[in-house]
């Protein structure tokens, strides 16, 4: 029998999820010049591109430009893209076994972490994920309703999901109208009646995740001032001493920025940010329409764990801020999917380096991968991805050579494709996606913008005259 990965017989596999950890799983595969591989790629999305389309910040297109290199793997003759093709639905774990050699799950971590605090589900307490899929206009987001006359907004966390939903709050409509943001979204953001915004971190500035030209970026916003207070800024001993003995740079250099927003004094700008650090929310508030009137906030004093970190402890000082809309930014989690072992500890699948492990004991279960936050939660940024994919590809190698493979009864392309059609007649292929891509930037190019979404499957579905 002709050895699986070459030119008469090569590895098949099937990647499920088109984000970036599922695109640098491909390019991977092809750095295997000893490896014939053909790729079929499934998203139950129409677009490709996962969060580099739909998580992004609009105003960020530069983070935008890696989907070039997605884009000329994406057109290699041994690549398929089957849009709008769910796993658990369209096509199940039996069918893929006779199809391919090899599965990837690269599905993301596409909900978010709750406070779990009374109050949480009140009307005007929101998802930021649910937030910022909405005005990067997602299929499934658009109908989303946020009440954006509130004057004053908190955003809970300390990460670069918290400082964008921040930040867009307070962008002008000038500046969200240069940006690929949902046309809807523009419009209700320009017109809001949002003047405050805090933004609100259960640890100290020394532990907080934003990156430093996230933060450079709030100093500079155009109608908008930032402030730290004094008090905020006063490193504790432990991060003292954890800041002079790992001398982080990026740390250092944010809390050189935070300090300098404690000089900010009031300007003609219409709206204001306010970092609070070492606060964490314990119950939000609502009237008696069950809308959201405030939230109430728990001082909290940094202590060290017994790995060495710093976290927050309670105290038993209690605040009570007056808002009337609350965004919660404290982590993704992932999904579970159908038939795959999943970790409700991690938010993530069970897994050794890539290799799914069984649910029962816990050993590699033969064809099955992962990889990207569903692999290993939320962390790091798009390129982390390219590192982590690297594990994984690594792990399949390992095992086709070790013939640890499923062994499909129908490995070609053409019968992969004919099941597809037969499933789902309105799946959308990679040159589909094109035009659509084409005529988004067209319409962009007509006024000075990088591009106009769609923002629904039926448009899409009708440009392609279907």
């Amino acid at each position: 029998m002709t050895p699986i990965g070459t030119e008469s017989n090569p590895l098949r596999v099937a990647i499920i999820g088109s984000g970036p950890a599922g695109f640098y799983t491909f390019s991977n595969l092809l750095k295997q010049h000893d490896l014939v591989v053909e790729v079929d790629m499934f998203d139950r999305l129409p677009s490709p591109f996962g969060l580099v389309r739909a998580g992004v910040a609009p105003d960020h297109q530069k983070y935008k430009s890696v989907t070039r290199i997605y884009d000329k793997n994406a057109r290699l003759p041994n690549f398929r893209f089957y849009g709008l093709v769910e796993y658990g639905k369209h096509i199940r774990l039996d069918d893929l076994k006779h199809h391919y050699h090899q599965v990837v799950f690269a599905t993301g971590a596409q909900t978010d972490r709750n406070l779990n605090i009374p109050g949480e589900e009140l009307s005007g307490s929101h998802s930021a994920t649910d937030f910022v899929a909405w005005y990067n206009g997602h299929p499934d987001f658009t109908d989303y309703k946020f009440d954006l006359s509130q004057e004053k907004v908190a955003v809970i966390g300390l990460g670069n999901v918290a400082i964008d939903v921040a930040r867009l709050l307070c962008k002008t409509p000038a500046e969200l109208a240069s940006t690929d943001m949902a046309d809807y979204a523009i419009e209700a953001l320009s017109n809001s009646g949002v003047r405050e915004i805090y933004i609100l971190g259960r640890r100290g500035p020394a532990q907080a995740a934003f990156s430093t030209p996230e933060i450079k970026e709030m100093g500079e916003l155009t109608d908008a001032d930032i402030s730290v207070s004094r008090r905020d800024m006063e490193l504790d001993p432990l991060s003292l001493e954890q800041v002079e003995r790992l001398r982080d740079r990026t740390t250092l250099k944010n809390l050189e920025l935070f300090r300098s927003f404690d000089e900010w004094q009031p300007t003609a700008k219409k709206k204001s940010v306010k970092l609070r650090f070492l606060v964490s929310p314990v119950e939000i508030l609502g009237d008696a329409d069950g809308k959201v009137r405030a939230i109430k906030l728990v001082k909290n004093r940094p202590v060290q764990a017994e790995d060495g970190s710093i976290r927050a402890e309670a105290t038993d000082q209690v605040e009570t801020l007056a808002v009337g809309l609350v965004f919660r930014s404290v982590g993704y989690r992932g999904v579970p999917l159908p038939e795959i072992p999943f970790n409700e500890a991690w938010g993530a699948i069970a897994h050794d380096q890539g290799r799914i492990l069984s649910g029962e004991k816990g050993e590699p279960l033969a064809g099955l991968y992962t990889a990207g936050w569903i692999k290993r939660g939320p962390t790091g940024v798009i390129g982390t991805n390219k590192v982590d994919a690297q594990e994984t590809v690594a792990c399949m190698v390992a095992d086709l050579k070790a013939g640890q493979v499923w062994h499909p009864e129908k490995p070609g392309i053409d019968t992969a494709g004919d099941l597809i059609r037969e499933r789902q007649p309105d799946f959308i292929s990679y040159d589909d996606w094109s035009v659509i891509d084409a005529e988004e930037v067209a319409r962009g190019e007509k006024v000075n913008r990088p591009r106009i979404k769609f923002t629904s499957v039926k448009e899409m579905l009708s440009l392609l005259n279907r």
